[in-house]
């Protein structure tokens, strides 16, 4: 009523259409896609930031080496960390002597593009089915004939969601490492991004938060599909557990959505310790309307709150970003 919206008035067979079929495990996988790919996005942007706070190479995001292996998303990736990072005085001014980077950095664009390969997949498998008909019987009053069948079952959502989580849990485990590098006292950074480390712990306990998210992700990555059970005296003797594996996914991406929060908060204070020189005019641009909400940290106090509004922000931020670079 205070949305002005009537009371929808349901005909003969319509009541079991919208309970018969697939229509909840699809309801919430458009919803993970709705959050999903901005957060991919986000992603991308974050631990652009964390590349640049950690003095990192700028080689492995060449085009040539993408070419040669010529997966849409690795490609993707690289170019929009390109992107993001032009014109940073870090890259152009303060050179990084080492001859490679980590894993964590240096993948950036074969770890993100197979997550996002693996995003737009299950995209196309949920768009097909939200577009399908899956209760039972089906009417064809064209044809005068009313079918029994089994389109009602879910097993192509569930595979699609444990592969969703899978990717998604990947973006939170390599992100958990670049938070790592990030505090352990290389490149020139102060060990857990504090100034004075022996009487502050810095960021060592947001480091732990992380990781606990992380392995929580783990868990739940457990396929749902690969299980099933018996009801109905065994005429519904193979179900797909599609709902479980929704479910599951809506946890991971609230998890990764503070991974990725632990690693901006992380990033943003570490960027610090690299001026006078700045980073890229979109990341400063980024980094002036952060500060606004979330202060360098200068000694030891509640980090959940800067964690929080850290999530906060980014949800407010990420569909922008998202827009801006697809």
């Amino acid at each position: 009523n205070q949305l002005g919206w009537e009371k929808i008035k349901l005909h003969p067979k319509e009541g079991l259409a919208l309970l018969n079929g697939t229509q909840y495990m699809s309801g919430i996988g458009i919803y993970l896609l709705i959050h999903a790919l901005p957060l991919f996005t986000a992603a991308n942007v974050i631990s652009a930031i964390s590349l640049d706070a950690f003095n990192g190479k700028s080689e492995p995001f060449h085009p040539l080496i993408h070419i040669v292996r010529n997966h849409n998303g690795q490609s993707f990736v690289a170019k929009q960390i390109s992107d993001i990072l032009s014109e940073s005085e870090i890259h152009l001014s303060a050179p990084n002597k080492a001859v490679q980077d980590p894993y964590s950095f240096r993948c950036i664009p074969q770890v993100h593009g197979a997550s996002y390969d693996l995003m737009l997949f299950v995209k196309n498998i949920i768009e097909t089915e939200i577009n399908s008909v899956t209760d039972n019987p089906l009417v064809f009053p064209d044809e005068d004939k009313i079918l029994s069948g089994g389109n009602f079952h879910g097993q192509i959502l569930s595979n699609a969601f444990d592969m969703l989580a899978l990717a998604l849990n990947q973006l939170g485990n390599i992100s958990e490492r670049r938070i790592y590098q990030l505090i352990s006292g290389q490149r020139d950074l102060p060990a857990f991004l504090i100034k004075h480390s022996g009487l502050n712990s810095g960021l060592m306990i947001p480091q732990y938060t992380a990781a606990s998210l992380v392995n929580r992700n783990k868990i739940l990555c457990t396929p749902a599909s690969a299980d099933s059970i018996v009801s109905s005296n065994g005429q519904e003797d193979y179900v797909s557990m599609g709902a479980n594996a929704a479910n599951k996914c809506l946890e991971i991406l609230d998890n990764l959505k503070s991974i990725l929060s632990i690693e901006l908060f992380t990033a943003a204070q570490a960027l610090h310790f690299r001026r006078p020189f700045k980073s890229s005019p979109f990341i400063e641009s980024i980094l002036e309307e952060y500060r606004s909400v979330v202060p360098f940290i200068e000694k030891d106090e509640e980090m959940y709150v800067h964690i929080q509004n850290t999530k906060i922000f980014i949800e407010n931020k990420m569909k922008d970003w998202y827009l801006q670079f697809n």
